[in-house]
């Protein structure tokens, strides 16, 4: 531990002439020895008179070279040397401290000024009475080296100023003609008069003010991006250290560390901490002015991975602050560029693919439209492979796309009136919709590899995709259709063909979870999406299971089979999980619908034992009411009484009880 260097005796008379004080200082005794040095004054015991006295010896001489610890003798020893400081040292060091703070703040003062001269608020360049006073009396100016000048410290965030007045002004490019974009003609003066160096500088994060240490983050940022951030495609991007990524964003940093430590078998205990970071940093992002493309990033991995946030990310409270931010960079116009192999405009497409993607993600499956919308950006997606900047998890990332361009044409088409059949003379559009997969189907299946950080995923995440996305267009068929009863006269022949085409997807889905070891693996690691399409899939088969076999004529005993084999699953994949894990909510609520759509079972047809966790409640009694009318049957469907034990989405509780997700 090196003691900073010690002030001048000028600096010290400064400080005492600016409280009206030149008494010399009364402390003049400067400890010089370390800890393990002094306590050899002190060490021999003596026995006098029965009693055991302590006898002072000789201290032990202790050198240091140049002041500087560790002293010889510590260091041959190996062991641990410090000096405690005097009440001397820690004034004349405060003076040091004082010092350096009054050279930060006029540094910051002059940046300002400068700042105020560039956008015309020349009240904040001028200092009052007062405030030239108190530089009248401020100690001197202290040396200061290019670290203290570099990182801003926990007590001196940078933060952004909020000009008072209007900064926006008309311009006129000279380089465009009459067919430009209409609004290139206003320009926040702000923004195009900022200057470069404070963006640059490091800002505060969650290790630089101590919520936890740098081996803690080393450590949070490893399990993320060895393995999670290939799941969806490298949103990191060209970041590949810890040091990048906290100099790039402080969102992005914590963004990291909260899904690092929610999948962190050692690093679980950090996930409270560190998720309190990240709601803070995306709260204080709703109004602020100055985001850059790798606060993206940190929204986008949010709404991937954590459920709670989903909502306030992508809600109409919060207008999805990753769709904003792409659009005011205007993200969508790098495909322009990349087409020609600049690489800058290849980053920005592809960042706006992952904002589509996320945004598709959680807008569709929770029935309210995307807001990052089609264009000449999305029919070129296939274009950029083409280019050479191009990899295979942009290959993976451009599927997506294609899929969620289908999928945003079902929804515009059939929109979220779950309560209301659909017309007939629309089922061709929706079969064109099921060839429309069927050929996205066959187009990727064969494209990708094994990958060295998540195995098969990238082909087996393909047919995984491709049966959610037939479930949730399968499900329509059942739309307005009544209870049992008389639901017959509601299908005919083209529904019913849909409607068990719906039924094979979910099954499909259920048997890849029952008998792929590799695939289960995934799960803990996988976004959101996939535990929420799970969860859909097994309620899918339980209610037609229960309200419609006979209609549309499947096999009850087989799925209620199946669907405890999945249940057994997901117990035994979500034992090691966080507690905060989406997925341990929903295995805990699959199981409790499994026990409620019928009695525990001993064996299934396959011979494998499913007993009730010992958690659940063997004389609980569950509500069946909303089983009994089907007309809610839907991917968006909002069960009413779920809420209380299962999906637990702190923000959605209490949302309408129409076009909602499952569980929220």
């Amino acid at each position: 531990m090196e003691d900073a260097p010690l002030p001048s005796t000028l600096e010290v008379n400064a400080l005492r002439d600016s409280f009206g004080d030149r008494k010399p200082p009364d402390i003049t005794r400067k400890i010089t020895a370390c800890v393990a040095c002094r306590k050899q004054k002190v060490r021999h015991e003596v026995f006098s008179g029965g009693t055991v006295k302590l006898k002072e010896t000789q201290q032990v001489k202790c050198h240091m070279r140049d002041g500087q610890v560790p002293c010889s003798r510590c260091k041959k020893r190996g062991l641990p040397c410090a000096v405690n400081r005097s009440l001397q040292t820690l004034l004349e060091q405060d003076v040091t401290w004082k010092g350096a703070v009054v050279q930060k703040i006029k540094r910051l003062e002059d940046a300002i000024a400068k700042i105020a001269t560039k956008v015309d608020i020349p009240e904040l360049g001028t200092k009052t009475q007062n405030e030239e006073h108190l530089d009248s009396i401020s100690p001197p100016p202290v040396e200061m080296t290019n670290a203290d000048l570099a990182s801003p410290t926990p007590e001196s965030p940078v933060q952004d100023e909020q000009p008072s007045k209007n900064t926006w002004r008309v311009i006129m490019d000279p380089r465009g003609g009459p067919g430009s974009i209409p609004a290139s003609c206003l320009s926040d003066n702000v923004r195009a008069t900022m200057p470069s160096g404070l963006s640059t500088t490091r800002r505060p994060d969650l290790i630089s003010t101590g919520l936890i240490t740098m081996r803690q983050g080393l450590a949070l940022f490893d399990t993320y991006h060895l393995r999670l951030d290939h799941f969806l495609y490298r949103i990191l991007g060209d970041h590949i250290s810890l040091d990048s990524v906290r100099n790039a964003s402080p969102l992005l940093t914590a963004a990291v560390c909260t899904v690092g430590a929610l999948h962190s078998p050692s690093q679980g205990l950090l996930f409270e901490t560190c998720y309190a970071e990240f709601k803070g940093l995306v709260s204080s992002q709703i109004f602020s002015r100055h985001a850059n493309e790798d606060d993206i990033r940190g929204l986008c991995i949010g709404a991937f991975w954590l459920h709670e946030l989903s909502w306030a990310l992508i809600g109409n409270d919060a207008n999805f602050k990753a769709v904003r931010i792409a659009s005011d960079l205007n993200l969508h116009s790098g495909i322009y560029k990349a087409l020609k192999g600049d690489r800058e405009g290849y980053i920005q497409a592809r960042l706006y693919y992952l904002v589509y993607v996320c945004d598709h993600h959680f807008s569709i499956a929770y029935g309210r439209p995307p807001m990052s919308r089609e264009g000449f950006i999305i029919d070129s997606a296939s274009r950029l492979l083409e280019t050479e900047n191009a990899t295979e998890d942009d290959a993976r990332l451009v599927s997506q796309v294609k899929e969620w361009a289908i999928l945003g044409q079902v929804f515009d088409t059939f929109g979220v009136d779950v309560d209301t059949a659909i017309d007939p003379q629309i089922i061709p559009q929706l079969r064109r919709y099921s060839i429309a997969l069927d050929t996205w189907y066959a187009d990727w299946i064969e494209s990708f590899q094994e990958n060295r950080r998540v195995g098969n995923y990238p082909a087996k995440g393909v047919g995984f995709h491709f049966h959610f996305a037939k479930l949730y267009l399968c499900s329509h068929a059942f739309r307005g259709v009544p209870a049992l009863e008389n639901a017959t006269q509601y299908f005919s022949p083209e529904l019913e063909e849909i409607a068990n085409s719906g039924v094979l997807s979910a099954m499909s889905i259920l048997r890849v979870m029952v008998s792929d070891p590799e695939f289960r693996s995934f799960m803990n690691g996988l976004p959101l999406y996939f535990d929420t399409m799970l969860a859909f899939a097994v309620v899918f088969l339980l209610k037609v299971a229960t309200k419609y076999a006979a209609v549309i004529r499947i096999d009850t005993e087989k799925i209620i089979s199946l669907v405890s084999q999945t249940v057994a699953a997901l117990r035994e994949i979500t034992q090691a999980m966080h507690r905060q894990h989406l997925l341990v909510t929903v295995s805990e609520g699959l199981e409790k619908l499994l026990y409620k759509c019928r009695p525990p079972m001993q064996s299934t047809n396959e011979g494998i034992m499913y007993q009730p966790s010992p958690a659940m409640d063997p004389h609980a009694q569950f509500d069946t009411a909303w089983m009994e009318n089907m007309a809610s049957f839907d991917f968006q469907t909002n069960f009413p009484d779920l809420d209380e034990w299962w999906l637990h989405y702190n923000a959605a509780v209490g949302s309408s009880a129409r076009g909602m997700p499952l569980g929220s």
